[in-house]
């Protein structure tokens, strides 16, 4: 998943110990996994997206395991995150970080409602197609 380098920004060769920080959220936020029977399909973390005066704007991350991709497991997890910021009274929600080439990502963000609100040019170093964007999106609550 992350390992791949294809969607996220983390150091390569993280532990699960190492990691666990960097996905798991405290409260305010939470984070959920998604499973099938006992196996992990995918989690998300979710979050407020600003202390102090931005705390009105949600922000989440999003881990499918390639071998569930194609299941919903990212559509479900995507309508969990929208459905808790929305019950817990947050405006909006904002993802600073997709990758621009990550084409499943981009559909799935835009058939829920979000809209690319710009792109920062270069600003991932990919695997495979070197140096692309990072979309910002956003989906407004109110």
């Amino acid at each position: 998943m992350v390992g791949a380098g294809r969607t996220y920004a983390h150091p390569e060769g993280l532990s699960p110990e190492d990691a666990r920080p960097l996905w798991t959220e405290r409260p305010p936020g939470r984070t959920v996994v998604a499973v099938d029977g006992g196996t992990v399909l995918g989690s998300a973390g979710m979050c407020p997206n600003r202390p102090g005066r931005g705390p009105h704007v949600a922000t989440a991350s999003f881990l499918v395991d390639p071998a569930a991709q194609g299941r919903g497991v990212g559509r479900a997890l995507g309508e969990h995150v929208v459905g808790w910021a929305r019950s817990a009274g947050y405006r909006g929600i904002r993802f600073t970080a997709v990758v621009e080439t990550d084409t499943p990502a981009v559909s799935l963000w835009r058939s829920l409602g979000f809209v690319v609100i710009g792109t920062v040019p270069g600003a991932f170093d990919h695997p495979e197609h070197g140096f692309v964007g990072l979309h910002v999106v956003f989906r407004d609550l109110t």
